[in-house]
């Protein structure tokens, strides 16, 4: 994949690094790219300009959650240019959970569900951040207008649906899924999925959480679907999926509302785009 044009030179230099003191890492499907520094210590992630104030948004956002204890990157330098933004943060040890085999995401899996837990108490009156149930819909409604949801995100058994039938069968849905965000908000990760959880790969404790650009209070369901969802592509069949569902429902404690789950797991992918 290449780099959009430009945004290398908003990388912070190294006195007496060379050229490949930043290495690239991805092009994001936003337009963003990743470079991860040659001494593996930092990471940036460089956007256009037309996208500078959603990166400067992702920057609070992990200022903010490293002052609650939560165990995530730090912000270390956070530029703009005439090409665009560029933000640097330190790189948080570990092992991305959906590396990990089987076997060993199940020895993790009572670790996560207690990070993912504590993330989800801390008092949502401290968090200035939002991530609403109407401010998804709302997206959604722009990513299908626009064609832009891509079908690789949907469940197999969606992908040759109109986007837009998928979003009209969740409108209906709506008034109900709004009372129960009402009554049960908390500060959700936004895409907490396995490569956004990062593992001591030595005790398998979960290191900190990356990619926080979408953090903010919702119903906690709009974590729990996407992580149990994603967590499947790792087990090994249906019965072993349901069994880490039921243990970290019992580690986590909750008892999963199946329902609930299924409309934030449909949602999701059409908020992407």
């Amino acid at each position: 994949m290449s780099e959009v044009p430009g945004l290398r030179t908003l990388l912070p230099k190294t006195p007496g690094a060379g050229e490949d003191d930043w290495l690239p890492v991805h092009t994001g499907e936003s337009g963003a790219d990743v470079f991860r520094s040659a001494d593996g210590g930092r990471y940036a992630k460089c956007v256009a300009a037309s996208d500078a104030a959603e990166l400067r948004a992702e920057r609070d956002r992990i200022a903010w959650l490293g002052d609650q204890g939560v165990p995530g990157p730090r912000v270390l330098d956070c530029r703009s240019g005439d090409a665009g933004a560029c933000l640097v943060t330190s790189t948080v040890p570990g092992v991305p959970a959906d590396e990990l085999s089987a076997a060993e995401l199940r020895a993790s899996w009572g670790h996560i569900a207690d990070a993912v837990r504590a993330l989800h108490t801390v008092p949502v009156r401290r968090c200035p951040f939002r991530r609403d149930l109407d401010r998804m819909i709302a997206l959604a409604h722009d990513v299908v207008s626009r064609g832009a949801v891509n079908p690789e995100f949907l469940p197999v058994e969606q992908q040759h649906t109109p986007a837009g039938e998928l979003l009209d069968r969740l409108i209906p849905q709506t008034a109900r899924r709004r009372e129960q965000e009402t009554a049960d908000t908390v500060v959700c990760h936004g895409d907490l999925c396995l490569p956004n959880i990062v593992l001591d790969p030595r005790t398998l404790d979960v290191s900190g959480f990356i990619d926080l650009g979408r953090l903010g209070l919702a119903d906690r369901y709009a974590d729990l679907s996407l992580l149990l969802a994603n967590a499947r592509e790792t087990w090994a069949d249906e019965e072993d999926a349901r069994a880490a569902d039921a243990a970290f429902a019992e580690r986590y404690g909750i008892t999963l509302d199946h329902d609930r789950r299924r409309f934030y797991l449909h949602l999701d992918p059409l908020t992407w785009g």
